[in-house]
């Protein structure tokens, strides 16, 4: 039986269109460290609610300086036990009819691929809904000692079932429902949520079967804290401990220092132009902390958080609405307010100008760190191929003065985002919350 149903797999995947476009593929995915990401949240991204609303504002995230799109899960969701929870996955191959069909998923990567950004899918390998169709296959969950499907340990996440990855079957299974999506929808690769919880060696596994789709390259980005991500072929780790230093910068006064620290922690074990993504705010933060506004002193502090994040050393994650300055937050399960896109052009032309800066230098996405932070000034040299950029956010609210080093004031310094001589003296005194981008 397990032979005919092993044939009748290999015959579908046998049947699937072969990958779309798949050179274009090789064109326009960026390099590791040239991505900057934008997470789109389907339900709360438009009225409609759905893919074809995500459709109508491509041109809007293109203009934005945005070459990866990230959608949040495209599945159908589960009705036993749920909560309406987009992870709470009842098909890994179907699209949630809330959202459209498997047309609207693939019209909606074209259109991306037309506008030369990549599209990742969010992937959540680690559970199913108690009510998924692999729910028959018993020993793909693990379970108590009375036989029973039990949920994540210490998760809290009661609406769901813990898989077992001491299955091979149900490993087998999930590796070709990834492959599945290349193939289908011709996507780029995936945000693999909560990517701690599967173990290292499934992980290394499905990320080479992945990498050996013809004629095809993917981002795989691991929503995980492990280092060894990066030893399985993850390109990216998540930058949890990033946010949760920004914040512990902003509430409670913590030295600015802490992120040369965190630097060197999260980058452990990468590779190869192997990041970490780094963010100011994120489905889950947004719902839960607070937005940009309220965790990081204003549109002011928000923005200096954000300088950090997309020029010292990392690849920058936009949630939507956040070039908007959304002021509420979008909650769990995100069915009630939607992103309002009039909201302050002002903001969102600021964002386009810095995320533009970034893009157009080398220096600025992949170049060598040298930092000089104080207590309170993230303040740090990007250089790389005898372009160096000079990065100054002030992290509190209130007036700081920084000390420039003697060698720094030796250089013919230019506005970065000007172009005008810029004259650096003994001392630069920062505003609150202001920032301060020159170049050589």
């Amino acid at each position: 039986m397990r032979a005919i149903k092993n044939l009748l797999t290999l015959s579908i995947l046998f049947l699937l269109p072969p990958v779309a476009q798949a050179q274009q593929n090789q064109r326009f995915l960026p390099k590791r460290s040239d991505a900057t990401i934008y997470q789109v949240n389907i339900r709360t991204f438009s009225k409609e609610g759905n893919l074809r609303g995500v459709i109508k504002r491509v041109d809007s995230i293109k203009n934005l300086g945005i070459n990866v799109v990230y959608l949040m899960p495209i599945y159908p969701i589960g009705k036993l036990n749920s909560v309406n929870s987009p992870y709470c996955v009842s098909d890994y191959r179907s699209v949630n009819p809330e959202f459209g069909n498997l047309a609207d998923l693939k019209l909606l990567v074209e259109t991306i691929h037309q506008k030369q950004m990549s599209v990742i899918l969010d992937w959540v390998p680690n559970h199913t809904s108690y009510d998924h169709i692999w729910i028959k296959n018993r020993s793909w969950y693990l379970q108590d000692s009375t036989g029973r499907i039990i949920s994540p340990p210490r998760t809290g996440w009661r609406d769901v079932a813990q898989l077992n990855f001491k299955n091979m079957d149900m490993r087998k299974e999930m590796i070709s429902s990834m492959e599945y999506w290349v193939r289908a929808a011709n996507v780029d690769g995936f945000r693999c949520d909560y990517a701690d919880g599967p173990p290292f060696d499934f992980w290394k596994q499905a990320i080479t079967s992945l990498r050996k789709i013809p004629n095809h390259k993917l981002l795989m980005l691991a929503e995980g804290k492990r280092s060894n991500h990066y030893q399985a072929g993850f390109d990216y780790n998540f930058g949890f401990a990033f946010f949760e230093g920004m914040k512990e910068i902003y509430t409670r006064g913590k030295s600015a220092k802490l992120i040369d620290s965190l630097n060197k922690a999260e980058h452990k074990g990468a590779k190869n132009g192997q990041q970490i993504v780094r963010y100011t705010t994120n489905h889950d933060v947004n719902g839960s902390d607070g937005t940009p506004q309220e965790l990081f002193g204003g549109e002011r502090g928000a923005i200096a958080a954000f300088i950090v994040s997309t020029y010292m050393n990392s690849v920058p994650l936009i949630y939507n609405g956040q070039e908007v300055g959304t002021p509420y937050r979008l909650v769990f399960p995100f069915t009630g307010k939607n992103i309002d896109w009039s909201l302050n052009p002002s903001l969102t032309a600021e964002y386009k100008k810095i995320i533009a800066l970034r893009n157009k230098n080398e220096a600025l996405r992949n170049g060598k760190v040298k930092s000089y932070a104080t207590d309170d000034i993230c303040a740090f040299i990007k250089e790389k191929k005898g372009k160096a950029f000079f990065v100054l956010s002030n992290l509190r609210n209130k007036p700081v003065q920084f000390t420039v080093p003697q060698k720094l004031k030796k250089q013919k310094w230019t506005d970065a985002f000007t172009g005008l001589p810029f004259k650096l003296s003994d001392q630069v005194v920062l505003q609150p919350y202001s920032y301060l981008v020159i170049s050589h």
